[in-house]
């Protein structure tokens, strides 16, 4: 959770006990700058950590804007400056979770606006107003305009396709601020030029415990679980991820199920993946970020092609695809069918809210993107449905890609004063 070190003596002092010996150089390091990390997409690269040899490598704006400052989100941090048409697009910062990150943070605005003699009057930030980001962007002076996240995650992905609104864009990850002030992951969104519109979203439900729910994705299965059966849950003893907890910790987590405390409701697409994955017994608590949701995606048994059911009206039921999981466990089937399933039912849903919505452009961006297999099945079955699908190649479908759409939704505003 900490940058890469590029200071001899630190490295000494903060990974003495770890490495037996150091290969230094007499030639100092200039900046932070991590791996780049890529995996193929439907047979072209995804960025997944855009760092070395891509950064930073420009992306093409829509207006011409000067001294425009992104600062990103608070995960995987990028930070992205605009120039003429250009926005240039820091390395891989991270998480902005301790002060090592904080100092490579602002360390990589000042190197950004060094480069390009740039002095920003405008800051672009998330609404989140407990992200460092903001605070840093609020307390910077200049003048600041807050995208919300999710809207940030489409204009990313309609900057590097150089598309134009209408657009339904599809934002799923683990979580972002929402305008009413709830926790957002799993939106549909109309996209136009300046502004957005929610067409519809996942059902929500609670997280026990919070943040805690995210290194648990126990507690996200029970939170669904609890929204379907409610203290009726209490009975379904024969339900394997209801072992996960002991008998001290069991009555605790339902209790902030019964009282709402503590236990803000969701809409995440990435909490209802780790859900899947408890229930079905892949994984109940995790060791680092996304190892829930990527044990369920390497689970998928690709012959499979059957699907789970959503409800679509107002927003998007998942509590027919839990019941149908549940007669598929209680059946014996194979989890990598189960996997599949799921999968499939996620891109048939995608399917028929464009078909609802009736928007040609649809855009695929989020962290869940991330995952091959919904996205290449989502691409195929939007193709096959008469849509045009658009997702991330030179950008993240992560945070690492929201400087860029928050730049993107500045530059479709107002010009400003240069």
């Amino acid at each position: 959770d900490e940058p890469i070190c590029i200071d001899e003596a630190e490295a000494l002092e903060r990974l003495g006990g770890i490495a037996d010996l150091f290969l230094v150089h007499d030639r100092p390091i200039a900046r932070t700058i991590d791996d780049s990390v890529v995996r193929v997409v439907s047979g072209r690269e995804m960025m997944i950590r855009r760092a070395r040899g891509y950064a930073p490598m420009p992306v093409m704006m829509p207006h011409s804007r000067t001294n425009i400052l992104a600062v990103g989100a608070h995960q995987k941090n990028t930070v992205a400056l605009q120039v003429n048409q250009n926005a240039f697009v820091s390395q891989h910062i991270g998480d902005l979770e301790n002060e090592p990150s904080v100092n490579s943070f602002e360390e990589a605005i000042n190197s950004l606006c060094r480069l390009y003699d740039a002095k920003p009057t405008l800051m672009v930030c998330d609404q989140h107003p407990d992200y460092i980001s903001t605070q840093f962007a609020t307390a910077s002076g200049a003048s600041v305009t807050q995208i919300q996240h999710h809207y940030a995650h489409i204009c990313a992905c309609m900057a590097e396709n150089q598309l134009e609104g209408p657009v339904l864009g599809v934002a799923w990850d683990g979580t972002g601020y929402g305008p009413d002030q709830t926790v957002w992951g799993g939106e549909f969104l109309r996209v136009e030029n300046a502004s957005f519109e929610r067409v519809t979203h996942l059902r929500t439900f609670k997280l026990p415990g919070g943040d805690k729910a995210v290194k648990e994705p126990r507690r996200s299965a029970l939170g669904v679980l609890y929204e379907i059966f409610a203290d009726s849950l209490l009975g379904q003893i024969n339900l394997p991820v209801l072992s996960a907890f002991s008998d001290n910790e069991f009555p605790v987590v339902i209790r902030l199920l019964q009282t709402g405390f503590n236990s803000p409701r969701t809409s995440s697409m990435g909490r209802l993946f780790d859900a899947v994955a408890a229930i079905i017994g892949l994984r109940q608590v995790i060791s680092f970020e996304g190892q829930a949701a990527m044990e369920l995606e390497f689970a998928v048994n690709e012959e499979e092609e059957g699907h789970y059911t959503f409800h679509i009206s107002d927003t998007v039921d998942w509590a027919p695809v839990i019941e149908e999981l549940l007669q598929d466990i209680s059946s014996g089937v194979e989890t990598g069918r189960m996997a599949a399933r799921f999968h499939n039912g996620l891109a048939e849903m995608i399917l028929q809210v464009a078909e609802r919505t009736g928007m040609e452009k649809v855009a695929l961006s989020g962290g869940c993107f991330q995952n091959r297999y919904l996205t290449e099945r989502s691409i195929k079955r939007l193709e096959e449905g008469g849509f045009r699908p658009y997702w991330h190649q030179r950008l993240p479908p992560n945070d690492g890609g929201i400087s860029v759409g928050q730049l993107y939704a500045a530059s479709l505003l107002k010009p400003i004063d240069r």
